[in-house]
């Protein structure tokens, strides 16, 4: 699906097009137009709001109201969408505009045909206030129809975003940069397992170097047999589709700083021999949305031709039960040397990551970060909507939860309590891949994936188990299935480290 977005200063309800957006407030007898939606509101008898307020509509965040517009302005369809109490003072939250955005674009998208030309009338005064309608719209215009046929397919389901606003800078193109790298990451995390083994994904950022002059190395089974790298290779050896290590790269001339990114790239995770349970498995075509988010940030850094140098490593494989699948007891050989009993194997992922992580620290980066669907317990501890962010640097894991907040999505900060490691203690090797008990098992992982960091490196660890994947009803942008989460805040933190 394709959804072009430009910038219009002229009056929205002038404007041709199949249905305009509008804002409201919440307060008072009925709900209050917001900026951007008085020239609307004013062209109905009695003002739209009073309409609003018949209907039960408060403006509350995300609340949707759709009404035909009898000729009032040129649009067919009005969209009213609540943007909850009006601010005391200075712009509306990006946060509050991007996800009404999303809502009211989602309930155009719903209807038979699509929305066609959608005008956003949302509060869009300031560039910031700008980028964050035209992010959320772009978002929550998101289909995934790739598997659909006939009249479930939607392949225009929202063809052309005009937003209305005197100050939108370049926040049209960058709304678009971004939209467009975590849409990637939701048609990947979508993609059914079969469709998406290691080389397609290989093959997949191979083409999107290509395309964006990234560079970009591609290590196949032989080559990360013969080069040590055990991780995959022990993950992968179950699977008729074997392991690849995928390198990208983004260098700029002006350049001081380099950062790493290492995802998870786990394209079906059965759990190996320790065979996870059914009703656990049906959605483990997401555990790779770390791999993704690593390729779809490094597509958005090159377009925005960002003052820093990135390397993005896929650490990719398939975690499928054989008669060649590793074993629980066996032990792998890590790149670059240190040993691990594999006690449980789907605890898998910190095993790829393992290799990638020492192989990043190479490129003798100034930041490594690593993001990865990596627990279970990740969802009991933060829930489906919050990642954690760990780190072996305080000031590190608060810049990488402000940075998260700053690109619009949520993070929480969490410890590596040094108490843990020894449930991580192995009788025949360097270390073990689970615990011994099941408490932390947050935790541990991170604390496991430390044990590979060099002391004097500067790491975080975002584990996305949750957000990566929606099993509920879509909110605000949000859609079922992949969500593209962590993508924007790779991408931010790359923006950091270019000022």
């Amino acid at each position: 699906m394709s959804t072009s977005l430009s910038v219009n200063t002229e009056s929205p309800s002038s404007l041709d097009a199949d249905a305009v957006v509008v804002g409201y407030h919440s307060g008072g007898d009925a709900p209050e137009p917001a900026s951007g939606a008085h020239d609307v509101d004013a062209a109905f008898s009695g003002g739209l709001a009073q309409t609003l307020s018949l209907l039960g509509a408060s403006g509350a965040p995300e609340e949707v109201h759709t009404l035909a517009s009898l000729g009032a302005v040129k649009a067919p369809v009005v969209v009213a969408v609540g943007l909850g109490p009006a601010p005391a003072e200075g712009p509306v939250d990006s946060g509050i505009l991007s996800r009404a955005a999303g809502a009211a674009l989602r309930s155009l998208t719903s209807r038979p045909g699509g929305a066609g030309r959608v005008v956003l009338a949302l509060p869009a005064q300031t560039s910031a206030e700008a980028e964050a309608v035209a992010l959320g719209a772009r978002l929550g215009a998101y289909e995934f129809d790739r598997y659909r046929t006939g009249n479930g397919k939607k392949a225009d389901a929202a063809a052309e975003l005009v937003l209305v606003s005197s100050d939108a800078g370049d926040a049209a193109e960058r709304a678009t940069v971004l939209s467009e790298a975590v849409n990637l990451t939701r048609d990947l995390v979508n993609t059914a397992p079969a469709d998406l083994v290691p080389e397609d994904l290989a093959d997949t950022a191979q083409e999107i170097a290509a395309q964006t002059g990234l560079q970009i190395e591609v290590l196949d089974e032989r080559a990360l047999s013969e080069g040590g790298y055990g991780g995959l290779t022990g993950v992968g050896q179950g699977s008729a589709n074997p392991p690849r290590l995928v390198r990208l790269s983004h260098t700029h001339p002006e350049a001081t700083r380099t950062v790493a990114f290492v995802g998870k790239g786990i394209t079906f995770d059965s759990g190996g021999l320790s065979l996870k349970p059914a009703g656990s498995m049906d959605w483990m075509k997401s555990d790779m949305a770390g791999a993704a988010s690593v390729l779809a940030a490094m597509r958005a850094i090159a377009a925005l031709g960002l003052k820093v140098n990135v390397v993005g490593y896929l650490a990719v494989a398939e975690n499928m039960p054989s008669g060649t699948a590793q074993r629980p007891s066996d032990v792998l050989t890590i790149y670059g040397g240190k040993t691990v009993e594999v006690l449980n194997t789907d605890a898998e992922g910190r095993l790829v990551m393992a290799d990638a992580l020492v192989r990043a620290q190479e490129d003798e980066p100034d930041l490594v970060v690593d993001i990865a669907t990596l627990t279970g317990a990740q969802l009991v501890a933060l829930g489906t909507r919050v990642f954690a962010v760990m780190s072996n640097d305080d000031d590190v894991r608060a810049d990488i939860v402000s940075a998260s907040g700053a690109a619009g999505e949520t993070s929480w900060p969490m410890p590596l309590p040094g108490e843990l490691r020894s449930g991580l203690d192995s009788s025949v090797a360097d270390i073990a891949n689970v615990a011994g008990e099941r408490w932390g098992g947050m935790l541990s992982a991170g604390i496991f994936l430390k044990e590979f960091i060099e002391d004097g490196v500067k790491w975080a660890h975002l584990d996305i188990a949750g957000p990566s994947f929606n099993h509920g009803g879509p909110h605000g942008y949000t859609p079922k299935g992949g969500t593209g989460a962590g993508t924007r805040t790779l991408v931010r933190i790359a923006e950091e480290y270019a000022r």
